[in-house]
């Protein structure tokens, strides 16, 4: 996928994409924009998928939230109690008690919330529709409710990747900020063409404010971030006609690709798996955990 044609250019419109998104709900997409809680949202998502599916007895639970997140350590239990209630907090999920047990409280994704994943998995798919001229789009479109068992497959794949959960330092060290992901996209979404000379890709990107905007990050926190990665010699400034842009190194770039990659072909091996001649009817993986 890394030596596919275009493959730079397709991952740069795929980063325009998901800042449309941040554009369109700040709020929501934020809410996601770190490694940590990335990861427990698709935990929380692949619980409530596996239960509507039948693929597991019961759907997302405080408790059994709680122990995939443990098993596949991700955060710790306060950590992950906290995104919880903050989930709560912002709708992100709502409760619904059993209907046999009042004392046992379901946790459902609000419809806003199934948009954002459907809305996530389409533009993964697109980008990889762009690449080898397939059809899978389409073929989703044509499958409804199959979301839910292809979520749960790219929810155990991510959780369990060295490359998604361990990258380059290169990449990591925007992972754990407030909307690090989202800044990362930014800085892909604006380069332009490497200088052979020097191993860095030229950006729109003309200052700190402009980094930082719509994030809901403080400048200052953002200024202090970019000084530490431009210490590592990760990003840096430069003069161009008298005029002030942002670099970044080909280290990252080449991090960030590999990365991306590594996520392209998670999903697309739950798409054919689900959608593709291999039916699927369950997630040995996931169901075992």
């Amino acid at each position: 996928m890394l030596n596919a044609p275009g493959f730079q250019e397709s991952i740069r419109l795929q980063s325009e994409a998901f800042l449309q998104v941040n554009e369109a709900e700040p709020r929501l997409a934020s809410i996601f924009a770190t490694q940590q809680r990335w990861l427990m949202a698709h935990v929380g998502l692949s619980l409530h998928f596996q239960g509507e599916s039948g693929q597991e007895p019961e759907g997302l639970t405080a408790a059994r939230f709680l122990q995939r997140v443990h098993l596949f350590d991700i955060a710790s239990r306060n950590t992950a109690a906290a995104f919880l209630g903050e989930m709560q907090h912002y709708g992100v999920v709502t409760q619904r008690p059993d209907a046999r047990d009042r004392r046992k409280r379901y946790l459902l994704p609000t419809p806003i919330t199934l948009a954002a994943i459907d809305t996530w998995l389409r533009i993964h798919l697109d980008t990889l529709d762009r690449l080898d001229g397939a059809d899978r789009v389409a073929r989703f479109d044509a499958a409804p409710g199959q979301i839910q068992h292809i979520q749960p497959m790219i929810a155990d794949g991510l959780a369990r990747s060295d490359v998604i959960r361990n990258p380059s330092p290169d990449f990591s060290h925007f992972m754990w900020i407030n909307n690090g992901f989202l800044m990362t996209e930014r800085f892909f979404a604006a380069i332009g063409h490497a200088d052979a000379a020097t191993d860095r890709f030229a950006t729109s990107m003309k200052s700190m404010a402009q980094v930082a905007s719509g994030l809901e990050l403080s400048r200052t926190h953002a200024s202090r971030k970019l000084r530490e990665a431009e210490a590592t010699g990760i990003i840096g400034w430069q003069d161009v006609d008298g005029k002030r842009s942002l670099w970044v190194a080909r280290s990252f770039v080449e991090a960030f690709l590999y990365v991306q990659a590594a996520k392209l072909a998670i999903v697309d091996a739950a798409f054919a798996a689900c959608i593709g001649e291999v039916s699927c009817s369950g997630n040995p993986a996931l169901t075992s955990a």
